[in-house]
């Protein structure tokens, strides 16, 4: 709770009025823009009605300060033009289920920067106050600027696929609009696979082109499956995403539309009526064709091979 009590000087309210509207939090050179002196300051500090934060900040509240708080916190500790950025910007734009131990932070290359625990504070060239997300309250990259930078600045190319994938899921923003902010980008070293999972969340299963396929099997040594084979089940025809037909294995391509409640139901028929007609069938999602493929193709080659195809290698 906001401590009143020693706040009656205008300049105190003022510094209550501008807190409640920064989650708590003040920064130093607010209070004395407003007219609170040094002595005040010290006054709130040594009642312990106001505390520190960091270096620049100080909070008017009571108890554990919240997210938005260290949110604040954060950005007047990185300086007058520092924006929340890529994941912070994303949880603060309502983003959940991606959590990160760290307060993300843009600066221009060549500002001032604080070192502090628990703050990324990253000077960027792409830096541009016309990123500013100017409805949010907080200061923050708009969302598919932030989206996009999560992505170049994620741990892992695991990490950078699931949260461009988690903000179209949770409708923060869609494929088409992360599209054009990766036209933005013109050198990255993870700049190729962002445009590839945005044309996955674009464009579903058939993304996967069949001479990529054929490429990623035959350059692990696997046999060339029939692309596109036709079925016939209880419902009528459809096409298997491939089919080692010698071998009775089939694997099924997943696109982000398979997480619709319909897509899970009628997927899971169609995989129930294949094993039925004896076949094996894998799924093999189109973000892990992008990020870990060795992972997946491993597991058809254990299928093939307990079918009873083998390497060259194995059968000498």
């Amino acid at each position: 709770m906001i401590n009143l009590a020693g706040g009656t000087d205008p300049p105190l309210v003022q510094a209550l009025a501008l807190a409640d509207t920064q989650a708590g939090i003040v920064s130093r050179p607010q209070l004395y823009g407003l007219g609170v002196t040094r002595s005040q300051l010290r006054a709130q500090l040594q009642a312990r009605r106001w505390r520190r934060c960091l270096s620049q900040s100080v909070s008017v509240t009571t108890g554990a300060l919240t997210q938005d708080a260290r949110s604040w916190v954060a950005l007047f500790e990185a300086g007058p033009r520092a924006m929340l950025d890529g994941v912070s910007s994303l949880q603060a734009a309502g983003l959940t289920g991606f959590e990160s131990d760290r307060i993300r932070l843009s600066v221009p290359r060549g500002a001032r920067v604080r070192r502090a625990p628990g703050l990324d504070v990253r000077q960027t060239r792409r830096w541009s106050r016309e990123d500013l997300d100017v409805g949010s309250g907080i200061p923050r990259t708009g969302t598919d600027v932030a989206a996009v930078r999560a992505g170049l600045w994620a741990r892992s190319d695991k990490q950078a696929a699931l949260v461009l994938t988690m903000v179209v899921q949770q409708g923060l923003t869609t494929p088409e609009r992360l599209g054009l902010q990766l036209l933005r980008i013109r050198r990255d070293r993870r700049r190729g696979l962002l445009h590839d999972v945005v044309l996955d969340l674009l464009g579903g299963a058939r993304s996967v082109g069949e001479q990529e396929f054929a490429h990623a099997c035959r350059s692990r040594g696997l046999p060339a499956p029939t692309r596109q084979a036709l079925r016939r089940g209880r419902d009528g025809r459809y096409y298997l995403d491939a089919l080692w037909e010698p071998w009775r294995v089939a694997v099924e391509v997943d696109g982000i539309h398979h997480g619709g409640a319909r897509a899970i139901i009628g997927d899971a028929l169609r995989q129930n009526a294949l094993v039925l007609q004896g076949l094996t069938v894998l799924r093999l999602p189109l973000l892990g064709f992008r990020v870990d493929p060795d992972a997946f193709f491993g597991q058809i080659e254990s299928a093939l091979m307990a079918a009873g195809w083998a390497t060259l290698d194995a059968s000498a």
